[in-house]
Protein backbone atom coordinates (compact mmCIF):
# COMPACT_ATOMS: atom_id res chain seq x y z
CA UNK A 1 0.00 0.00 0.00
CA UNK A 2 1.35 3.34 -1.03
CA UNK A 3 1.49 6.75 1.28
CA UNK A 4 -0.37 8.32 -1.12
CA UNK A 5 -3.40 5.75 -1.18
CA UNK A 6 -2.89 5.35 2.39
CA UNK A 7 -3.38 9.24 2.80
CA UNK A 8 -6.93 8.83 0.08
CA UNK A 9 -8.68 5.73 2.08
CA UNK A 10 -7.87 8.28 5.23
CA UNK A 11 -9.74 11.12 3.65
CA UNK A 12 -12.74 8.75 2.76
CA UNK A 13 -13.07 7.47 6.06
CA UNK A 14 -13.28 10.77 7.60
CA UNK A 15 -16.22 11.19 5.74
CA UNK A 16 -17.53 8.01 5.90
CA UNK A 17 -17.39 8.25 10.05
CA UNK A 18 -18.21 12.02 10.66
CA UNK A 19 -20.69 12.55 7.83
CA UNK A 20 -23.15 9.45 8.19
CA UNK A 21 -25.13 9.97 11.46
CA UNK A 22 -27.84 9.97 9.27
CA UNK A 23 -29.58 9.18 6.24
CA UNK A 24 -29.73 12.40 5.06
CA UNK A 25 -26.95 13.41 5.70
CA UNK A 26 -25.38 10.58 4.18
CA UNK A 27 -26.94 10.38 1.17
CA UNK A 28 -26.42 14.35 0.80
CA UNK A 29 -22.68 14.25 1.24
CA UNK A 30 -22.37 11.56 -1.64
CA UNK A 31 -24.04 12.97 -3.89
CA UNK A 32 -21.89 16.34 -3.24
CA UNK A 33 -18.75 13.94 -3.23
CA UNK A 34 -19.79 12.40 -6.93
CA UNK A 35 -20.96 15.81 -8.46
CA UNK A 36 -17.35 17.23 -7.59
CA UNK A 37 -15.35 14.37 -8.67
CA UNK A 38 -16.98 13.89 -11.62
CA UNK A 39 -16.68 17.88 -12.38
CA UNK A 40 -13.06 17.76 -11.39
CA UNK A 41 -12.23 15.01 -13.10
CA UNK A 42 -13.56 16.12 -16.44
CA UNK A 43 -12.16 20.07 -15.79
CA UNK A 44 -8.45 18.43 -15.34
CA UNK A 45 -9.01 16.28 -17.96
CA UNK A 46 -9.29 19.23 -20.26
CA UNK A 47 -6.57 21.52 -18.41
CA UNK A 48 -4.06 19.03 -17.84
CA UNK A 49 -2.56 18.64 -20.44
CA UNK A 50 -2.21 22.77 -20.72
CA UNK A 51 -0.48 22.86 -17.69
CA UNK A 52 3.31 22.73 -16.34
CA UNK A 53 3.80 19.50 -14.24
CA UNK A 54 4.61 21.60 -11.32
CA UNK A 55 1.71 23.72 -11.55
CA UNK A 56 -1.02 20.65 -11.46
CA UNK A 57 -0.97 20.55 -7.56
CA UNK A 58 -2.20 24.43 -7.84
CA UNK A 59 -4.62 24.28 -10.29
CA UNK A 60 -5.76 21.46 -8.69
CA UNK A 61 -6.29 23.29 -5.40
CA UNK A 62 -8.04 26.05 -7.09
CA UNK A 63 -10.68 23.75 -8.85
CA UNK A 64 -11.75 21.97 -6.25
CA UNK A 65 -11.93 24.68 -4.02
CA UNK A 66 -13.78 26.19 -6.29
CA UNK A 67 -16.45 23.49 -7.52
CA UNK A 68 -16.94 22.43 -4.17
CA UNK A 69 -17.45 26.05 -2.88
CA UNK A 70 -20.17 26.51 -5.85
CA UNK A 71 -22.14 23.19 -4.88
CA UNK A 72 -21.72 24.13 -1.31
CA UNK A 73 -23.83 27.74 -2.07
CA UNK A 74 -26.06 25.68 -4.47
CA UNK A 75 -26.79 22.85 -1.48
CA UNK A 76 -27.41 25.65 0.71
CA UNK A 77 -29.69 27.63 -1.24
CA UNK A 78 -31.64 24.66 -2.11
CA UNK A 79 -32.07 23.46 1.66
CA UNK A 80 -30.41 25.62 4.47
CA UNK A 81 -31.14 22.80 7.14
CA UNK A 82 -29.50 20.32 5.14
CA UNK A 83 -26.69 22.68 4.64
CA UNK A 84 -26.09 23.16 7.97
CA UNK A 85 -26.31 19.66 9.19
CA UNK A 86 -23.30 18.63 6.94
CA UNK A 87 -21.01 21.15 8.45
CA UNK A 88 -17.44 21.29 7.61
CA UNK A 89 -17.61 17.71 6.30
CA UNK A 90 -18.45 19.25 3.05
CA UNK A 91 -14.92 20.70 2.35
CA UNK A 92 -12.94 18.12 2.64
CA UNK A 93 -14.15 16.59 -0.75
CA UNK A 94 -11.93 19.61 -2.54
CA UNK A 95 -8.94 18.07 -0.24
CA UNK A 96 -10.37 14.74 -1.86
CA UNK A 97 -10.11 15.66 -5.14
CA UNK A 98 -6.70 16.90 -4.78
CA UNK A 99 -5.02 13.44 -3.02
CA UNK A 100 -7.07 11.76 -5.70
CA UNK A 101 -5.57 13.92 -8.83
CA UNK A 102 -2.17 13.47 -7.02
CA UNK A 103 -2.34 9.57 -6.55
CA UNK A 104 -3.52 9.27 -10.70
CA UNK A 105 -7.17 8.38 -9.80
CA UNK A 106 -8.36 10.23 -12.72
CA UNK A 107 -6.04 8.30 -15.31
CA UNK A 108 -7.41 5.02 -14.21
CA UNK A 109 -10.51 4.14 -17.11
CA UNK A 110 -13.83 5.48 -16.03
CA UNK A 111 -15.45 2.76 -14.76
CA UNK A 112 -12.68 2.18 -11.94
CA UNK A 113 -13.53 5.52 -10.93
CA UNK A 114 -17.60 4.49 -10.98
CA UNK A 115 -16.99 1.63 -9.41
CA UNK A 116 -14.99 3.35 -6.65
CA UNK A 117 -17.53 5.78 -6.26
CA UNK A 118 -20.57 3.34 -6.21
CA UNK A 119 -18.76 1.26 -3.48
CA UNK A 120 -18.12 4.74 -1.47
CA UNK A 121 -21.93 5.59 -1.89
CA UNK A 122 -22.98 2.30 -0.48
CA UNK A 123 -21.02 2.41 2.70
CA UNK A 124 -21.97 5.60 3.42
CA UNK A 125 -25.79 5.17 2.81
CA UNK A 126 -25.68 1.94 4.33
CA UNK A 127 -24.18 3.24 7.52
CA UNK A 128 -25.90 6.47 7.65
CA UNK A 129 -28.78 4.10 7.44
CA UNK A 130 -27.51 1.43 10.57
CA UNK A 131 -26.31 4.64 12.88
CA UNK A 132 -29.77 6.50 12.50
CA UNK A 133 -31.67 3.06 12.92
CA UNK A 134 -29.52 2.33 15.83
CA UNK A 135 -28.69 5.62 16.91
CA UNK A 136 -32.31 7.59 16.83
CA UNK A 137 -34.54 4.55 15.80
CA UNK A 138 -36.37 6.09 12.81
CA UNK A 139 -35.41 5.44 9.46
CA UNK A 140 -35.25 8.25 7.17
CA UNK A 141 -36.03 11.46 9.44
CA UNK A 142 -35.98 14.76 7.78
CA UNK A 143 -36.62 13.67 4.25
CA UNK A 144 -38.10 16.64 3.52
CA UNK A 145 -34.69 18.72 3.47
CA UNK A 146 -34.10 16.70 0.03
CA UNK A 147 -37.01 18.14 -1.81
CA UNK A 148 -36.18 21.44 0.07
CA UNK A 149 -39.33 21.91 2.36
CA UNK A 150 -39.34 24.44 4.99
CA UNK A 151 -42.11 23.47 6.78
CA UNK A 152 -41.80 20.86 9.86
CA UNK A 153 -39.21 18.44 9.54
CA UNK A 154 -41.09 14.71 8.60
CA UNK A 155 -39.90 12.34 11.35
CA UNK A 156 -39.14 9.84 9.30
CA UNK A 157 -40.38 5.86 10.16
CA UNK A 158 -40.35 5.89 13.75
CA UNK A 159 -39.29 2.24 14.38
CA UNK A 160 -38.47 2.74 18.38
CA UNK A 161 -40.70 5.45 20.31
CA UNK A 162 -38.26 5.39 22.85
CA UNK A 163 -35.20 6.61 20.74
CA UNK A 164 -31.98 4.32 20.08
CA UNK A 165 -28.63 4.43 21.40
CA UNK A 166 -27.25 7.50 21.41
CA UNK A 167 -24.03 6.47 21.31
CA UNK A 168 -24.43 4.92 17.28
CA UNK A 169 -24.77 8.85 16.28
CA UNK A 170 -21.47 10.31 17.89
CA UNK A 171 -18.34 9.52 15.81
CA UNK A 172 -16.97 6.82 18.25
CA UNK A 173 -19.98 4.71 17.78
CA UNK A 174 -19.29 5.14 13.72
CA UNK A 175 -16.02 3.40 14.47
CA UNK A 176 -17.24 1.06 16.46
CA UNK A 177 -20.06 -0.02 14.41
CA UNK A 178 -17.63 0.02 11.16
CA UNK A 179 -15.20 -2.01 13.18
CA UNK A 180 -18.19 -4.53 14.01
CA UNK A 181 -19.23 -4.28 10.20
CA UNK A 182 -15.42 -5.22 9.29
CA UNK A 183 -14.98 -7.99 11.88
CA UNK A 184 -18.43 -9.37 10.24
CA UNK A 185 -17.10 -9.04 6.50
CA UNK A 186 -14.23 -11.06 7.83
CA UNK A 187 -15.14 -13.64 9.58
CA UNK A 188 -18.17 -14.65 6.68
CA UNK A 189 -15.48 -14.58 4.09
CA UNK A 190 -13.26 -17.08 5.92
CA UNK A 191 -13.67 -20.36 5.63
CA UNK A 192 -13.88 -22.31 8.91
CA UNK A 193 -11.08 -24.82 8.80
CA UNK A 194 -12.51 -28.50 9.58
CA UNK A 195 -11.56 -30.60 12.27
Amino acid sequence: MTQSSTLQNSLMLTLLIGATDTLVTALGLWLMFFLVISAFGVSMGVVRSRLMPSTHVLAGVLLAATLTSCVELALQVWSLPWHQHLGFYAGLIALQCVVLEHSGFFQDAWRDRLRLCALFGALMLGLGLLREFIGAGTIGSHLSWLAGATQADWPGWVVNADGGLRLATLAPGGFILLGLLIAAWQAWRQPTPSH
